[in-house]
């Protein structure tokens, strides 16, 4: 069985080789370290979105650790790095404690833009949770694309995790206060909440996330409990946009980012964190169940600058 680490290692391997060799060519063969070199380091970082402020901010820690005679290789520049991303990545950390209701279901809302993997994550996290032993009840309010309720609805039979479901074009806040409800009266652990894909430049559809909002907090007063924002990782510079624009419309409380597998961009994760303080609660680093994985500080700065 493949350990924790190994699971982030293989996930984060496209960003951290391109990162490696990048910096591998710029220091290895380089007698003295000088403004060209500190450029090039730069430009590496930021290659991999972990944005300027924070790729600066790195390059002068090592400027001045290489000035004082403490960096002399590409491994300590590794090591540097890895020191600030997980120094900033565990600033708040009580803000990445998921708020799990302390009487009734806990009703966590996933919203995100078109093909972001809202529906794969949803079953993912039922699959993590029901492992952990809770209960866990799913919600298919994806009511526009054809096949999004039937997806879920297989993932289900595949979990044994009950699915509510509505009619394709039916009206998603009516069918995510079904979904509360039953929760409550089963006496659920967990409630996922799927949502349709949306453009975050689309006031319609950001004002029915704001419905479904009011509407869950009829059937279960203090919910929706978390507001995550599904974030495909790939997309780079523009899942820092996704998620300013989210926040800005429905209250998010945290992020999953998925398919960092299939990205050299991981360090779009650093960059989210840092402009905007979201918790990134959960990673996907792969296709199967077990590669969706509660994100670790510590475990992601080191397979990604080991």
């Amino acid at each position: 069985m493949r350990s924790i680490l190994q699971v982030f290692r293989n996930g984060l391997l496209k960003t951290k080789t391109s990162l490696v060799r990048r910096i591998q060519g710029i220091f290895t063969d380089a007698t003295t370290w000088d403004e060209d070199c500190y450029e090039e380091l730069e430009a590496a970082l930021i290659s991999t979105d972990l944005g300027v402020d924070v790729s600066t901010r790195i390059v002068d820690e090592i400027r001045g650790r290489y000035e004082r005679g403490e960096v002399l290789t590409t491994e300590d520049i590794m090591g540097v790095a890895r020191e600030d991303i997980s120094g900033l990545l565990s600033r708040n950390e009580r803000k990445a404690e998921i708020r799990y209701a302390e009487d009734g279901p806990t009703v966590v809302l996933l919203v995100g833009v078109n093909g972001s993997g809202k529906t794969t994550t949803c079953a993912k996290l039922a699959h993590l949770w029901k492992e952990d032993g809770r209960s866990v009840l799913m919600a298919a309010c994806d009511t526009f694309r054809a096949a999004a309720v039937e997806q879920l609805n297989i993932w289900g039979g595949r979990l044994d995790v009950p699915v509510i479901a509505g009619q394709q074009g039916g009206d998603a806040a009516a069918v995510a206060f079904d979904a509360t409800r039953s929760a409550v009266q089963r006496r659920a652990d967990i409630l996922l909440i799927d949502t349709a894909g949306r453009q975050h430049t689309r006031r319609s559809l950001m004002d029915e996330l704001v419905k479904i909002r009011r509407t869950v907090g009829k059937a279960c007063p203090g919910a929706p409990h978390e507001v995550w924002l599904t974030v495909d990782a790939s997309s780079g510079t523009n899942a820092l946009i996704q998620a300013r624009e989210f926040g800005r419309h429905c209250d998010v409380t945290g992020l999953v980012l998925t398919k960092l597998d299939g990205t050299g961009k991981g360090g779009v994760v650093v960059a989210i964190h840092e402009e905007l303080g979201y918790p990134v609660h959960f990673i996907g680093l792969g296709e199967e169940m077990g590669d969706l994985q509660p994100f670790d500080v510590t475990m992601f700065a080191q397979a990604l600058f080991e």
